[in-house]
């Protein structure tokens, strides 16, 4: 028979494997990061080297799918570095602009709440003295980058290199009894990823067009630039929302008077918003896997904690796969219903009531006929 152990003993368990993984993941963080957006576009990659395939060699048909890629990203990269090398046309005026907001800003305080422009420098001073921490995590962030550049193509290519190998590990590492459900899994899984990953660029390309269109017709400066950044800063659910808006709108106020500009570009962002959460979202980017609003902020929050902004990318494919793995194991579906966005109508508690209404009539009305 198998043994159950009470309540008290499995949560300080499970609480305690948390912690380790929780700790191995932050530990070996600079190996995990690269190595999961490796597979992410390994399984991205998967269908074009398949049908290559079928032409020429398994080696031959990765480097080209790896290769197309490559051009992809370097073509972004080429199109995102010329709107950058424009930002700095106007870099004096808008120095001037923000002196000018500085010293509003700075009476405003001190004319609101008594805050003098001595407390004022002090405060910012103190502020400058603590982002100095920070300001060197960025740099050793912007290090790390550049190593995973050159990881990430290398851990895509023997992930593609050993895909058998790895699919029959996972297949005999379990008992023949339940290879079918990890079958399920892994087949579920790929098919989730991939719809999910295309249907993100396909709606980031969308967005990217209908936010550079909206600035350059309101008159913002580098309108394509912050149109982009601002797409792909949409790619982070809710949160990236919030910062795709404020960029425009920083924008407009160094280089416009006024703040018509300003509301004209909310009320634009919430009309694209609308667009791209009713229409493009569930439409093209289609995913098998749906999570709901609080799970995906929460999730964004911690993978931002975990492993920073990387972190914040991987977080929502990361459930999408625990989610999966949840509705498919009996004892740990109602964590998968927890991840979900099917509301569920009445609780349990009020249905256990109603049923137990339900039966009472009919044990009275037995017993008087007894």
């Amino acid at each position: 028979m198998k043994r159950e152990y009470p309540f008290y003993l499995k949560t300080p368990a499970i609480m305690l494997g948390l912690v380790i993984t929780v700790f191995i993941l932050s530990v070996l963080r600079d190996i995990l990061v690269p190595l999961a957006f490796a597979a992410l576009i390994a399984i991205l990659l998967n269908p074009l080297c398949v049908r290559l395939e079928t032409k020429i060699t398994k080696v031959l048909a990765i480097v080209i799918s790896m290769m197309i890629a490559i051009v992809a990203v370097a073509g972004l990269a080429y199109f995102l570095s010329s709107q950058i090398a424009h930002f700095f046309d106007n870099v004096d005026a808008m120095k001037q602009k923000f002196s000018e907001l500085l010293v509003i800003i700075q009476k405003w305080l001190e004319q609101t709440f008594g805050i003098g422009a001595k407390k004022q420098i002090q405060m910012v001073n103190e502020a400058a003295n603590g982002s100095k921490a920070v300001i060197g995590q960025t740099l050793s962030g912007a290090l790390a980058v550049l190593s995973v550049v050159f990881l990430i193509p290398v851990y895509t290519f023997l992930i593609m290199l050993y895909k058998t190998l790895i699919l029959n590990f996972l297949y005999e590492v379990f008992s023949e009894e339940n290879q079918q459900k990890v079958g399920e899994i892994l087949t579920e899984t790929k098919a989730a990823i991939q719809s999910y990953i295309v249907g993100l660029l396909i709606e980031t390309g969308i967005v990217a067009v209908m936010n550079s269109c909206a600035l350059l017709i309101l008159g913002v400066q580098n309108a394509i630039l912050i149109g982009v950044i601002g797409a792909i800063l949409n790619l982070l659910p809710y949160i990236g929302g919030i910062i795709a808006i404020a960029l425009p709108v920083l924008m407009a106020t160094l280089t416009k008077d006024g703040f018509t500009t300003q509301l004209l570009i909310i009320a634009s962002y919430a009309i694209i918003q609308f667009i791209d959460n009713n229409i493009l979202v569930p439409r093209i980017v289609s995913s098998k896997v749906q999570i709901n609003a609080l799970i995906s902020i929460v999730i964004v929050l911690m993978g931002a904690a975990l492993w920073g902004v990387p972190g914040m990318f991987l977080s929502i494919p990361f459930i999408a796969v625990l989610k999966i793995v949840f509705d498919r194991i009996d004892g740990l579906k109602p964590w998968g219903k927890l991840l979900g966005d099917n509301i569920p109508t009445e609780h349990m508690g009020q249905l256990k009531r109603l049923r137990r209404r339900n039966l009472r009539p009919k044990e009275t009305s037995d017993e008087h006929t007894s």
